[in-house]
């Protein structure tokens, strides 16, 4: 599937997206992104290697939230705080991109409906950028921090 001109769709509201693609479409996208995350060689080093289930579920079950879904991620964890959440983590430029390439990647394999597709390609791209917390490239070795 291509990924839809974003100029010619109708925009769908962002609490209408959870009504378009259900639990079962955000289940798709996230597992198809995490598919792709343990052997990539910037993102997986940021994730603990112990953790991949809770990963996969907090991010379900925050964009299911987000988008209009049940609000069983603010009954778990409270307030996203996104910025104080991803703080321990290197979010440089490149790790930024690559972020965004693989979610893209997902949605691809997720085949949601276009209008839903396109909401969620301009989310991850504004908050990929909004997370970005460190401007210039730093070492593996100066450390990632943990959830």
């Amino acid at each position: 599937m291509t990924p839809p001109d974003l100029a010619v769709l109708p925009a769908l509201p962002d609490d209408e997206v959870y009504a378009l693609v259900g639990e079962d479409g955000f289940r798709r996208l996230v597992a198809a992104f995490y598919r792709q995350i343990p052997q990539d060689p910037i993102l997986g080093p940021m994730y603990p290697p112990d953790d991949w289930e809770g990963a996969e579920e907090r991010l379900r079950e925050f964009l299911i939230f987000r988008f209009g879904g049940p609000t069983i991620y603010l009954a778990k964890r409270g307030h996203p705080r996104l910025r104080m959440r991803h703080a321990p983590f290197v979010i440089t430029p490149a790790a930024r991109d690559r972020w965004v390439e693989l979610m893209d990647a997902a949605l691809e394999q997720a085949a949601l409906a276009p209008a839903a597709d396109a909401v969620l390609r301009r989310f991850f791209s504004e908050i990929a950028t909004f997370l970005i917390n460190r401007p210039t490239l730093v070492s593996p070795a100066q450390g990632y921090g943990t959830r």
